[in-house]
């Protein structure tokens, strides 16, 4: 004999915290911190280390809310597509009210903390980021064009500028290069996640690529963009920010993702496809890992 015991719904806190996309976050948090490493020559005197943890703080808050408005715009489309279902408010357990008033007062505190205690140019980037997310990209691009992505990208890659910014209160070349390996990273890594999930897109009625215009199509786009951001890699070494450390790991992560990107194209499945999303995230996390190392190592 069993017993039917139903999931224990989450606390109101932990639905609060699942509407900030915690995951997604902690990426962007870690990539802005590359940039304010980078943007300090040498190891961080102590009041470095705090202002740097202080604008880690604000650059949270303000992502959280963008992630929170999302999900109020997005509500109807997450409760059909597996992936998203979960989210409270397309289980309709937080109220669109809640949801916004959330949005509203992380994005405030963010930017409160930014401007009084970063810079204002970190705190304007930031808020320019919550709106090209939040409203350019979910409200206007992604129902729209197919290349909601590609166009949206911009958003998120701005990370490791923010971070740049908060250190120095500019945003110099090296910044923008790091803008430009996420900027060309995004299209790849997200298309190779809609090619396994298509079936949901189709259904949420979101113009993806894949659905728009075929696997085959979008699996030659992603290796164009892999060719690109192989290149895209290597600014770093040439332009003088880092040194063969990180060019040996830059060089075998992009032929890794271009190596993927190829059996993707030639031989396609789901497991593949899975797989060269997986990597696609490893391919981040590793090189920026690399350049932190290589900062300080070398």
């Amino acid at each position: 004999m069993t017993v039917d015991m139903a999931a224990p719904k989450p606390s109101v806190l932990a639905q609060f915290h699942a509407l900030t996309k915690p995951r997604v976050i902690q990426l962007i948090v870690f990539c802005a911190l590359i940039g304010m490493v980078l943007a300090v020559p040498g190891a961080p005197t102590a009041a470095q280390v705090l202002h740097a943890a202080v604008a880690c703080f604000g650059i949270y808050l303000v992502a959280g809310a963008a992630a929170a408005f999302n999900c109020i715009v997005e509500k109807g489309i997450d409760a059909k597509m597996k992936r998203t279902a979960w989210r409270p408010t397309a289980r309709g357990e937080l109220s669109d009210t809640q949801t916004l008033i959330f949005s509203a007062m992380l994005c405030a505190a963010g930017s409160a903390i930014l401007y009084l205690w970063v810079n204002p140019l970190t705190m304007w980037l930031t808020f320019a980021t919550f709106v090209g997310y939040a409203v350019i990209y979910t409200v206007i691009l992604k129902p729209l064009t197919p290349q909601n992505i590609v166009i949206g990208g911009a958003s998120g890659a701005m990370p490791p500028v923010l971070g740049w910014s908060a250190m120095t209160g500019d945003v110099g070349p090296e910044a923008l290069i790091l803008f430009l390996i996420i900027f060309l990273w995004t299209p790849p890594h997200f298309w190779a996640l809609a090619l396994y999930r298509v079936e949901d897109y189709r259904k949420s009625g979101l113009p993806m690529l894949p659905v728009t215009h075929g696997s085959e199509f979008t699996r030659l786009q992603i290796l164009l963009y892999t060719f690109m951001l192989l290149a895209a890699c290597l600014l770093p070494f040439v332009y003088g920010m880092s040194s063969w450390l990180y060019l040996v790991v830059a060089v075998g992560l992009s032929l890794g993702f271009c190596w993927y990107a190829v059996r993707l194209l030639r031989n396609y499945s789901d497991e593949l496809a899975r797989a060269t999303f997986r990597f696609s995230l490893i391919h981040l996390s590793v090189l920026f890992a690399a350049l932190l190392l290589d900062h300080y190592l070398l």
